[in-house]
């Protein structure tokens, strides 16, 4: 492996720093692509639209009930070693700040004081849901949250595979 190169098992300060680095080298040119900045737009519409479903649908009430109630969350430590340099850089491409260093170690690096400080996530933190909430929560809301996840997931995998070719 190339010195400058990271791989799921570097440690995830190495994959921000890749990132970072990638975002200064080549914004202008994925930014001049055609594709990108429409396949941007659409991601975040996506985005807004599944976070929208997600509190429409109670997931919000019911995860924030648990973590304060219970001391549970599912965003544990270790979640963000899911996460590749792509995906990050993609967040930067949307925006997002990086963090430096996680807000509770016993979080994911990711997890913030409101909640998850990415836009794009790793497929797993946008389609889990655990018992309590499938439980909770009635069966068709669920089954539209999905599907706008599902738009969500399908914009950013052709988001991915574009950057992934123009980073190459």
């Amino acid at each position: 492996m190339q010195r400058d190169e990271i791989s799921l098992e570097s440690p995830i300060e190495a994959k921000i720093a890749w990132a970072e680095k990638r975002y200064h080298e080549v914004m202008g040119e994925l930014l001049g692509d055609q594709e990108i900045p429409l396949l941007l737009d659409k991601l975040k519409g996506a985005i807004h639209a599944s976070h929208k479903e997600m509190a429409k649908a109670g997931v919000v009430d019911e995860c924030r009930d648990c973590e304060e109630r219970e001391g549970g969350s599912c965003c544990g430590a270790g979640l963000e070693n899911r996460y590749d340099g792509s995906l990050l850089l993609t967040n930067l491409l949307l925006g997002v700040k990086l963090p430096r260093h996680g807000y509770d170690p016993s979080g994911c690096f990711f997890l913030g004081a409101q909640g998850c400080l990415l836009l794009a996530r790793h497929v797993i933190c946008v389609n889990y849901l655990c018992k309590k909430i499938s439980d909770h929560i009635d069966a068709e809301r669920i089954a539209t949250l999905q599907g706008k996840e599902g738009v969500e997931l399908e914009l950013l995998f052709h988001l991915q595979e574009k950057l992934k070719k123009k980073i190459r």
